[in-house]
């Protein structure tokens, strides 16, 4: 899976998550929490989507590592091989 599917994939399951979100909006470096205002449980819902259509586990422990669409796509190239 190239790196242009997995950034993809995360953004289409962020824009299923957090539907007041518009994809075009939604810079490289955005903060999830801090920059496009998910919680928690939002953060929850994305991991678990992301598990389920990619079958890579993230535990909570690396939450700041997919704090942001690069940190994210790159975490998921490295965890998807």
């Amino acid at each position: 899976m190239t790196t242009e599917d997995l950034r993809a994939i995360f953004v289409e399951e962020l824009t299923r998550i957090a539907p007041d979100l518009d994809a075009a909006d939604i810079g490289d470096d955005d903060h999830l929490q801090d920059d496009l205002g998910l919680d928690s449980m939002d953060i929850l819902n994305l991991v678990t989507a992301l598990h389920e259509r990619l079958g890579v586990d993230v535990p909570e422990v690396d939450y700041p590592r997919i704090s942001t669409l690069s940190l994210a796509v790159a975490y998921l190239r490295k965890s998807h091989t």
